[in-house]
């Protein structure tokens, strides 16, 4: 069982051979069938990657989004006045923005700084990195900033190197990704429940060896949805597998088939050492580096495949990252007191 092998990452001159003469992607499911299958050579991605993330629209012309750039720049510069204009009289009145403030702080510094373009002292793109979540709190006020957004952040700003840039595509990536770091956890229950039902599915055995177990909350895997398998590769290989399942080609759920593609890997080893939770979740957080990107990524697109409808309806509506359903609250709160 697997899918199609992996094609060379797209280059220059085959992205610009997909669009018309005035920049319009003339067929948005050839491109994302296109970095799908090989991914992007590095050097373009500045160029794609905020059209799957959706911050441009695929027909946007050259000069529309040059025109949205120098906008969204300026909307940009005004979001972030809003705390740099904070004077430390209104700071210690303001809980609120210390308590983020302190956590952002805290972060950044430990946000890949193994990594050469954030390593070192005083660091510019970590203080980039920094400008940008604060300003984001703001932003998005409800839902303020939350450990893992960093992570997220980190390979954007490697990637678009400009930071009114980075803070766009991170809003557009959270607005999808947002309900992950819902305080109270649904969007991360809806994805662990998704993902129970679609192992349900393509590998009843191990399902079932979970149920006897009293492993179906699916926590093990809580760190893999939680940051879209971050930790789990190297920092290239993560870009790699981002693109892939921004893409939205074959499910925009697609990294919870890769959930699936690595646990199934994996189950004779589990089953047969009978882990228990414990168990589990220290064998699962130890395979970080150990697991193969492009066999897992095949595996996944035939799993995905292989599902079908059965997998589609097996994922509830409004599941992340699908854009979330409209009901007027996107952050529910727990301690509204106004």
């Amino acid at each position: 069982m697997w899918g199609k092998p992996r094609q060379p990452p797209m280059g220059h001159k085959e992205f610009t051979a997909l669009l018309d003469s005035e920049g319009r992607v003339v067929e948005s499911k050839a491109l994302r069938e296109r970095v799908f299958y090989g991914g992007i050579e590095h050097q373009l991605r500045r160029e794609v990657w905020p059209f799957l993330l959706g911050y441009y629209a695929y027909d946007s012309t050259y000069a529309e989004r040059e025109y949205l750039r120098s906008v969204k720049r300026m909307e940009y510069a005004t979001l972030k006045q809003q705390w740099q204009s904070i004077s430390p009289e209104q700071a210690k009145r303001f809980t609120k923005y210390r308590e983020r403030k302190g956590l952002i702080d805290k972060d950044v510094v430990r946000t890949d700084r193994a990594f050469e373009y954030y390593e070192g002292d005083d660091n510019l793109h970590v203080n980039s990195m920094r400008d940008i979540l604060l300003t984001y709190s703001f932003y998005n006020f409800d839902l303020g900033y939350c450990q893992g957004m960093s992570d997220y952040l980190s390979p954007i700003l490697f990637v678009m190197e400009d930071e009114s840039e980075s803070f766009w595509c991170f809003v557009a990536l959270m607005e999808r990704l947002g309900p992950n770091f819902n305080r109270d956890q649904n969007g991360m229950h809806t994805q662990l429940f998704a993902l129970s039902k679609l192992v349900e599915l393509l590998d009843s055995p191990l399902h079932n060896y979970f149920k006897e177990n009293d492993c179906l909350n699916y926590f093990f895997c809580f760190r893999w949805i939680l940051i879209q398998f971050k930790r789990e590769f190297e920092y290239e290989k993560t870009m790699q597998l981002w693109e892939v399942m921004w893409t939205h080609y074959l499910s925009e759920h697609f990294h919870l088939y890769v959930c699936v593609a690595v646990l199934k890997r994996c189950r004779s080893k589990i089953m047969g050492e009978q882990m228990d939770f414990d168990t589990l979740l220290k064998f699962i957080n130890e395979l970080s580096g150990h697991i193969d990107l492009d066999s897992t990524v095949r595996d996944a697109e035939a799993l995905c495949i292989e599902a079908g409808e059965n997998g589609a309806a097996s994922i509830p509506p409004g599941t992340p990252p699908s854009l979330p359903l409209d009901d007027g609250t996107l952050y529910p709160q727990e301690d509204d007191v106004l």
